[in-house]
């Protein structure tokens, strides 16, 4: 079974250059698809579980349809999961990012192709979120939240599976600061890939 990870800087989260000492170089990385990785190949040994991170840093919704038919139709995955989307808003900053009436309908064409290619394959589409803890992190909220509610929409329209995320970063804000749970509001501490992978098993199993 191969569970292949798309995304941005939170799914790539360094693994082109984390490994050693047991760890394979240029692998899923240390992050929440490291941390699935972990709990899967442990709980199921006897099964034949191959885990592919494609994460990007700095994608947007766009980079990821540019780059789909190489990192993920021509990988034939048996699940495939998708964390996308601050990026949109937040290269705005720079006058490149993907306004979200755009995004979702490309988001959609996405799923529509995967789906028409890999008919069996199934999709776990994760909700994208922020920690408001600092200005440019509340400033990105309102217009993340709309993508998430069309990030949920999309997960209904292809029956895919959604994990809820922004719910999961505010329910652990009420037990230690933001922070702790994102340095910068947008990418996870080690502690908020936890949450993450949480999460995402949580919504997921059985496989």
């Amino acid at each position: 079974m191969i569970i292949l990870f798309q995304g941005d800087s939170i799914t790539d989260c360094g693994r082109k250059t984390s490994g050693g000492a047991g760890y394979e170089t240029d692998d899923v990385g240390p992050g929440y698809p490291g941390l699935i990785k972990s709990r899967l190949s442990c709980d199921f040994a006897d099964r034949d579980l191959r885990f592919i991170n494609r994460g990007i840093s700095g994608n947007r919704i766009v980079d990821l349809y540019a780059r789909w038919r190489c990192d993920a139709l021509n990988l034939n995955p048996d699940l495939l999961s998708i964390l996308i989307g601050v990026n949109d808003s937040w290269h705005e900053n720079v006058n490149n990012g993907v306004e979200p009436p755009r995004a979702e309908r490309i988001y959609r064409e996405l799923l529509t192709w995967t789906r028409e290619k890999l008919p069996a394959v199934r999709l776990v589409l994760l909700e994208p979120f922020v920690v408001p803890h600092n200005e440019m992190a509340q400033g990105l909220a309102p217009e993340v939240a709309v993508r998430a509610a069309y990030t949920r929409k999309l997960a209904e329209e292809f029956g895919a599976v959604f994990v809820p995320l922004q719910s999961v970063f505010d329910d652990a804000c009420r037990r230690a600061p933001g922070p702790h749970w994102s340095a910068d509001g947008v990418h996870p501490t080690p502690a908020g890939h936890q949450l993450i992978a949480d999460a995402w098993i949580k919504a997921v199993l059985p496989l």
